[in-house]
């Protein structure tokens, strides 16, 4: 198993994706979408996507700096890609608000960072919701298939979304996608962060560069075990074994809350309803 697997058919994946942004905005009535764009990767692929489906009139980005993470070059590069795919930018600083938030958390630790971090990730949603709320617009996700996979996420936080136009990409195939479009180099260049405390770098905190999760993931998606999995890639047992587990135990963060089963169907997985009802 080589990179070559994660190819894509670039033309035909840009096409299917715009067309599911583009029908599913119609289908649900909204004007358009909101997203947050950090200036990352996975976020500017996406809103990128977005302005090519639907225009740039359509898709409202908001960036959201606060004083702990922020990065003047993160700014820079929103405003570069706003301006070369055509959609609004406004840029909000959510300093105060989550200070506020903090000093009225009775149990409230600074030290505790990724309980901290969660709560960023988590006002982040509330901003964006609120926008969608107030211009009848859909929350578009930027959340990608590596990252969704192990967990790398918060919920209720940045998973939160109506639409994920590329959760069905791996961090790779996202930078693919992303050149082929036109994102600027420098921005697919930039090493991945969720910006929820100083200095964080995604790669660093999982232990491993997604050019290696990214294939680790392909083969245990495609049903292989992990001693083929690490015997194909020459890697050790544990790496692969660790994100098999790593996956397994995240998985309640990618499904709606579980409930006791007492009726004929259960809300969730036993309604197979019709967008349109009868």
């Amino acid at each position: 198993m080589t990179s070559d697997v994660l190819k894509l058919d670039l033309p035909s994946v840009e096409n299917r994706i715009k067309r599911f942004v583009k029908d599913y905005v119609e289908k649900c009535g909204a004007e358009g979408v909101v997203l947050g764009v950090s200036g990352g990767l996975d976020s500017s692929a996406t809103a990128a996507l977005a302005s090519l489906s639907l225009g740039g009139h359509k898709v409202l980005g908001i960036a959201m700096p606060e004083e702990e993470t922020y990065d003047v070059t993160d700014i820079q590069h929103a405003k570069l890609l706003a301006k070369k795919f055509g959609f609004n930018l406004q840029i909000v600083d959510i300093s105060s608000t989550l200070k506020a938030c903090f000093q009225s958390l009775p149990i409230y630790d600074a030290a505790d960072k990724l309980s901290k971090g969660n709560v960023k990730a988590r006002i982040r949603m509330v901003y964006l919701y609120y926008y969608a709320n107030k211009l009848n617009r859909l929350v578009c996700g930027a959340s990608d298939k590596s990252e969704t996979m192990v967990g790398y996420f918060t919920k209720w936080g940045d998973g939160a979304a109506d639409i994920s136009p590329i959760m069905d990409l791996y961090k790779t195939q996202v930078r693919q996608l992303a050149l082929h479009i036109g994102v600027p180099a420098e921005i697919v260049a930039k090493p991945p962060s969720p910006r929820l405390w100083p200095n964080q770098l995604a790669e660093k905190e999982l232990g491993i560069k997604y050019e290696t999760l990214d294939l680790i993931l392909f083969g245990l998606e495609h049903f292989m075990k992990p001693k083929e999995i690490a015997e194909q890639l020459k890697l050790p047992i544990k790496l692969v074994e660790d994100v098999k587990r790593r996956w397994l135990a995240t998985e309640h963060k990618r499904r709606l809350p579980l409930t006791a089963k007492l009726g004929y169907r259960t809300v969730g997985k036993d309604f197979r309803l019709p967008h349109k009802p009868y």
